[in-house]
């Protein structure tokens, strides 16, 4: 039985609670995994887990090293006028790209997911509850749209930062900026034309 209360060591614990985080994401992916299972794995009581992440989407964040966390990247992108998003999202996206530090954790999620299923299906769920509901309700759009525009990027990062196609790699992110964000805005408009 989880013991109540915080246990000795609090960095012991952290990376015990990450470690126990990781087998069960890995295991169940997103959906299944549950804090209650995760703090039963790591010995501590899942009060504990609040208490150093805040939620099961913070918690997975940290110990999948995702560089960036939703609950922060989303609003921002969702804040400001309508008309912007495409641009903001755009030039987020770059921005989390485009430093050496910045990109090494993208590109592991990338290889990651691309080499395994167990490791793509985490990552499907987790876009898809934490990142694309969120923007798509918040639109009033089909999923399908912020998926696409998600595609979009993903594709443009693959073949800059990856493949370093020159046309791509030697852009400067303004003019990546002002070629994708009417592409983006259109599918995040959902005028379905």
């Amino acid at each position: 039985m989880a013991q109540a209360g915080r246990r000795p060591g609090q960095t012991e614990t952290r990376e015990r609670i990450l470690d126990a985080a990781r087998q069960r994401f890995g295991a169940q992916g997103y959906s299944g995994a549950t804090v209650r299972g995760i703090a039963a794995d790591a010995g501590v009581n899942a009060a504990l887990l609040h208490h150093f992440f805040g939620s099961k989407q913070k918690l997975f964040v940290a110990a999948m090293n995702i560089p960036v966390d939703p609950e922060v990247v989303v609003p921002l992108i969702l804040s400001g006028p309508v008309e912007e998003t495409g641009e903001r999202l755009v030039r987020m996206f770059l921005g989390f790209w485009e430093t050496p530090d910045g990109r090494a954790p993208f590109l592991a999620m990338l290889r990651s997911a691309a080499t395994s299923e167990p490791a793509a299906a985490m990552m499907r769920q987790f876009m898809e509850q934490a990142v694309l509901a969120k923007v798509a309700e918040a639109r009033g759009i089909p999923r399908t749209r912020v998926a696409a525009a998600a595609a979009q990027m993903m594709g443009v990062a693959l073949l800059r930062y990856i493949v370093r196609v020159p046309a791509l790699a030697d852009a400067t992110p303004d003019e990546l900026v002002k070629l994708l964000a009417p592409v983006v805005q259109h599918y995040l408009d959902g005028d379905g034309s």
